[in-house]
C-alpha cells in the first residue's frame, strides 16, 4: 500500500458511510489535499528524507541554515527537537513565537525499542552523553533515553556512534510509529505467559524507517507485552498486545486499540481477539493502516487514532481491519486477568526462569547522566551481565545477574544512589522533562520531583504503601498525570500575597492495571510548587487514618469527602 495519498485511488467501501466525518481529512475518503500546515509539510517532502540535508547541508552551515519546515518539523523523523531556550519563564509559553522559543540546541531521542540495552549500548550512549551532550540523560516513560545540548554540527558523528552498536533515532518522534513498549523482563520472567521480542524486532526492522507508514495523521504508540504483570501501560497506547492464555489455542495476545492521554484522555478498548505471536506483525500493520487512511487529518487536535475509535466503536473497527487489512477473520480471544502484584516496574530482586536473577533499580525521576550509565554499564559487567532494560516507569533493570553476586551488585549500585529497595516515594514518582528544556512547558518539573522525594522521605519515612505521584509541566500528559494516584499539571496560579507562581492543578485517584481509570479532579483544588510537599503529606495521612482494611489509595480518592483531599 502506497505510503502517501494518489488523487486516483478510489474510496474504500466504509469511507462511503462517513457520512459527517467526510470531511476530517481522510485519504480513505477522498481527502487528498492537504487541510492544515502540518499535513502540507508532510506532503512536500516525506520526514524521513530529512536525514540527507542534516548530514550534508544543515551539520556543514550550521544552525542559521536550517529550513524551518525542517527545524520545526521533519527533524522529529530522527529523533530531534530544539530545546526550550533559557530564561524564558512559563508565562510567555503560549505567547511567544516558535522561533522566540528555540534554542539552537536539541534535544535528541535515542530509541530504544522493548527497552532492550546490551552494556555496551548503554556506554555508548554514556558515552555520546558526556561528548555531545554536556552530561545529560533523562530515562522516559517510553523506554527511551534522551540527551540534551546536542548541537546539529555533530548528529551526524552521534548517529555514526549509535547506529555502530544498533540503536537509532529514527522515528524516535513525529506523526510516525514512535518506540515500541515491551516488558522490561521479556523471555526471562519466570510467570511470563509470551515472550514478544521476536514481533517487536520484526516490526522494528520492516517497518520502521518505511515510507510505508511514515506520514501518519499523528503519532502512533505501540506496546506488546506477554507479562502478566501488565507492564506496558497498555490502556494508554493506540495499539497494544497483552499476554493472554486462550482456552483452545494457548498462549497469544489479547488486541487493544485506540487509548491515550493528553488534554482528552481515553482509555484503549479491546477487539475481542485472540493474536498469536507469529500474526502479531502483520495484525500491527493493518491497525496502522487503517490510523494512515483512515484517521483524522482536518485538525491536529482530533487526528489521534482514539477520535476514530470513539465514532467507529470496536465493532466497526474490527470488521474494517478483518475485511480490508487482513482479508480473514480473527480469532475471539479472553481478556488479560487482573494484575496480582501491585507493583509493576520490576524494581528488587527476582529470580528469573533461567536460576539467575534481575534487579531493578530507581533513578530519581529519571535524570541520569552520562557518567552515571557508564558506571552502571560497568557495574553490571562487573557482576556477569551483558544486558539491561529500561522501563515505561523511568527505571532500569539489569538481567541475568548469577545468584551469588546479586548483593555485591545491591551494594554497588546504592553506592551511585540507585535505589533496588527504595522508599514508595522515590519508586512511585515520575516526572516529564519540564521547563529547563521543553518547549510547551510551563512549570518545572524534574528537580521540583526529585526534592518532592527527599522531603517526603522525611516526614514520612514509615510510608509503604504503593503510591504514583506524576509531575507534568503542562496539561499534554508525558508523564501520565491522570492515571496518577496523584496527578500534578503544572500551570501558573496566584498565590496567598496573590503574586503569580508556579503552582499545580490536582489530579487524585486515578490508575492503571488494577481499576483502571482517570484520576478525580476536586473543584478549585490547585497547589503552589512551594506548597506540594505540605499539600501531599496531608493528604496521605488522611489516608492512612481513614483507610479500609486493604483499601488502596485510588480507591480511597474516589469515595473520600472533598474536604479530606483539600
Amino acid at each position: 500500500m502506497a505510503s502517501s495519498p494518489s488523487t486516483d485511488r478510489a474510496p474504500r467501501p466504509a469511507a462511503r458511510k462517513a457520512g459527517r466525518h467526510r470531511g476530517e481529512g481522510q485519504w480513505a475518503a477522498g481527502h487528498f489535499t492537504p487541510l492544515n500546515g502540518n499535513e502540507q509539510t508532510k506532503k512536500d517532502d516525506d520526514g524521513l528524507n530529512v536525514r540527507t540535508r542534516i548530514e550534508t547541508i544543515y551539520a556543514k552551515a550550521g544552525f542559521d541554515s536550517i529550513d524551518p519546515s525542517d527545524l520545526r518539523g521533519r527533524f522529529r523523523w530522527w529523533g530531534l527537537y530544539t530545546q526550550r531556550a533559557p530564561g524564558i519563564d512559563g508565562g510567555k509559553t503560549a505567547i511567544l513565537e516558535p522561533e522566540e522559543l528555540d534554542d539552537r540546541y536539541f534535544m535528541l531521542r535515542v530509541r530504544i525499542d522493548g527497552g532492550r540495552l546490551t552494556t555496551e549500548q548503554l556506554r555508548t550512549i554514556a558515552e555520546v552523553s558526556q561528548a555531545y551532550a554536556r552530561g545529560t540523560a533523562d530515562l522516559t516513560d517510553r523506554q527511551n533515553i534522551q540527551l540534551h545540548w546536542v548541537r546539529i554540527e555533530d548528529v551526524p558523528d552521534i548517529w555514526q556512534r549509535l547506529e555502530a552498536v544498533g540503536l537509532s533515532t529514527t522515528e524516535a518522534c513525529g506523526d510516525v510509529p514512535r518506540v515500541i513498549l515491551g516488558s522490561p523482563v521479556a523471555g526471562i520472567a519466570a510467570d511470563e505467559i509470551l515472550d514478544g521480542t521476536r514481533a517487536i524486532e520484526e516490526i522494528s526492522e520492516k517497518y520502521i524507517g518505511s515510507p510505508e507508514f511514515s506520514n501518519l495523521p499523528r503519532k502512533f504508540k505501540t506496546a506488546i507485552s506477554g507479562s502478566p504483570t501488565l507492564d506496558v501501560v497498555h490502556e494508554i497506547n493506540d495499539i497494544s498486545f497483552v499476554g493472554v492464555e486462550h482456552p483452545e489455542h494457548g498462549p497469544g495476545f489479547d488486541l487493544w486499540v485506540g487509548g491515550g492521554l493528553s488534554t482528552n484522555p481515553r482509555l484503549a478498548e479491546r477487539l475481542g481477539a485472540w493474536v498469536p505471536l507469529d500474526e502479531v506483525p502483520e495484525v500491527w500493520a493493518g491497525v496502522t493502516g487503517i490510523f494512515r487512511d483512515y484517521g483524522y487529518r482536518r485538525l491536529r487536535n482530533r487526528a489521534r487514532l482514539k477520535y476514530l475509535l470513539a465514532d467507529w466503536g470496536v465493532e466497526r473497527f474490527r470488521q474494517v481491519l478483518e475485511d480490508e487489512y487482513l482479508h480473514r477473520k480473527l480469532v475471539d480471544g479472553p481478556a488479560p486477568a487482573e494484575p496480582v502484584d501491585r507493583w509493576r516496574d520490576h524494581i528488587g530482586v527476582h529470580r528469573q526462569k533461567d536460576g539467575r536473577y534481575f534487579i531493578g533499580f530507581a533513578p530519581r525521576v529519571g535524570r541520569v547522566d552520562g557518567g552515571l550509565l557508564a558506571k552502571v554499564a560497568d557495574l553490571a559487567e562487573e557482576h556477569g551481565s551483558g544486558r539491561l532494560s529500561t522501563t515505561a516507569h523511568q527505571k532500569m533493570v539489569v538481567l541475568d545477574v548469577p545468584e551469588d553476586r546479586v548483593e555485591s551488585l545491591k551494594a554497588g549500585l546504592a553506592a551511585l544512589d540507585l535505589q533496588v529497595e527504595p522508599s514508595a516515594f522515590r519508586r512511585g514518582t515520575m516526572a516529564c522533562t519540564g521547563i529547563e528544556f521543553c518547549k510547551l512547558a510551563i512549570v518545572e518539573t524534574k528537580s521540583r520531583g526529585a526534592d518532592l522525594i527527599a522531603e517526603l522521605e522525611r516526614r514520612l519515612p514509615e510510608f509503604d504503601e504503593p503510591i504514583s505521584i506524576n509531575l507534568n509541566g503542562c496539561p499534554n500528559a508525558c508523564a501520565r498525570i491522570q492515571t496518577a494516584d496523584i496527578g500534578l499539571k503544572g500551570q501558573l496560579i496566584l498565590d496567598e500575597n496573590g503574586e503569580q507562581v508556579e503552582g499545580y492543578q490536582v489530579h487524585l485517584g486515578g490508575g492503571l492495571g488494577l481499576d483502571p481509570g482517570f484520576g478525580r479532579k476536586v473543584r478549585g483544588l490547585k497547589v503552589t510548587s512551594a506548597g506540594l510537599p505540605d499539600y501531599i503529606e496531608r493528604v496521605l495521612r488522611r489516608y492512612l487514618a481513614d483507610r479500609q482494611d486493604g483499601e488502596r489509595f485510588a480507591q480511597w480518592a474516589a469515595r473520600a469527602p472533598e474536604s479530606d483531599l483539600k
